[in-house]
């Protein structure tokens, strides 16, 4: 079955057939008769002709970090209620925390096999930024800002701040903090810029130090638990820049007779179904993630649609989620 058999079955031409699957101009008449035929024979349209013909994949990459993440996942989601909506299908690339892996497939995606790509990065090397400046193609970044770029990001530092101010005003006055790698500007350096500000400005500075570096599992909050309880000595709360984090953290205080939150109080920060099951649930925050998906995919439509569209910045807030 081809187009111009479609357009015989149908008794139109074949111009038409080809204006109907490709969103051109047909009358109401002509449009319901082609449908008809193609929902009868089951016809689709190749792919590849039309990619070659219109220069176009209807292609979106998505490049996130990994899959096993309660945040990554609720992006995913929000990105994906938008593009199923409209033609656009989604080629997702999982880089396993691999920077090499995030610019080998953007290298990947600057051959033009999609027609826009949206980042949701991490760590953004001066490497990722020559890679970024000569993509051939609009992207969009989730969860870092990058000045030059549209991209969708959090209120890290507040958000930190207030969450440390609340330990702090609730008497919890020997604090600990659980930190990612500060080379990830959001969750690393903001958030732990945020817990530093705060117990500075509330008058404990020689708290500014009493943090480890962690990695984004629960098996690296636990085992970092001990060398945090070292360093503070006797600490009466310890703050987590993610739920995961918190959580291993939980289960290495309840293994070690630690009452929580009696002797200590933990929070994460993420809002996860994590923190919800710990026990007891965790404090934490909560941040728009599905909504900066959606976001990010409204601005790669805009893109694509007008070329050179205005870049934006898109700061999205959060709200402290208290359990206890």
């Amino acid at each position: 079955m081809n187009i111009a058999e479609i357009a015989k079955l149908a008794g139109v031409s074949r111009a038409a057939v080809s204006r109907y699957f490709n969103d051109g101009y047909i009358s109401q008449q002509k449009r319901e008769a082609i449908r008809k035929v193609v929902e009868e024979t089951g016809y689709r349209p190749s792919v590849q002709a039309q990619t070659l013909r219109t220069k176009k994949t209807k292609m979106i990459g998505v490049i996130v970090p990994k899959v096993a993440s309660a945040s990554i996942g609720r992006i995913v989601e929000g990105v994906l209620s938008v593009l199923n909506e409209s033609e656009y299908q989604a080629l997702l690339a999982v880089t396993q925390n691999n920077p090499k892996r995030e610019l080998e497939y953007l290298s990947a995606f600057h051959d033009k096999q999609v027609d826009g790509v949206i980042l949701v990065a991490t760590v953004l090397t001066s490497e990722h930024k020559r890679i970024l400046k000569a993509l051939s193609v609009p992207v969009v970044i989730v969860g870092q800002r990058l000045t030059g770029y549209c991209c969708v990001f959090h209120d890290d530092y507040h958000a930190s701040y207030d969450l440390t101010k609340l330990f702090i005003e609730k008497g919890r006055k020997k604090l600990g903090y659980m930190s990612a790698i500060q080379q990830d500007k959001a969750v690393g350096a903001e958030r732990y810029r945020g817990f530093r500000d705060a117990v500075r400005d509330m008058g404990y500075e020689e708290l500014t130090d009493n943090f480890v570096i962690v990695s984004f599992s629960v098996a690296s909050g636990y085992e970092k638990t001990k060398e945090l309880l070292e360093k503070c000595g006797n600490p009466d709360g310890i703050i987590c820049a993610t739920d995961t984090m918190a959580a291993g953290c939980m289960q290495y205080l309840r293994e070690h007779k630690i009452e929580v939150p009696k002797q200590i109080l933990v929070a994460g920060q993420g809002d996860s179904e994590m923190a919800r099951i710990t026990d007891p649930p965790l404090t934490t925050v909560h941040y728009s993630y599905e909504k900066s998906g959606q976001i990010a995919v409204q601005m790669l439509m805009e893109l694509l649609g007008q070329g050179e569209a205005a870049l934006k910045e898109v700061k999205l807030g959060y709200h402290l989620v208290e359990f206890n």
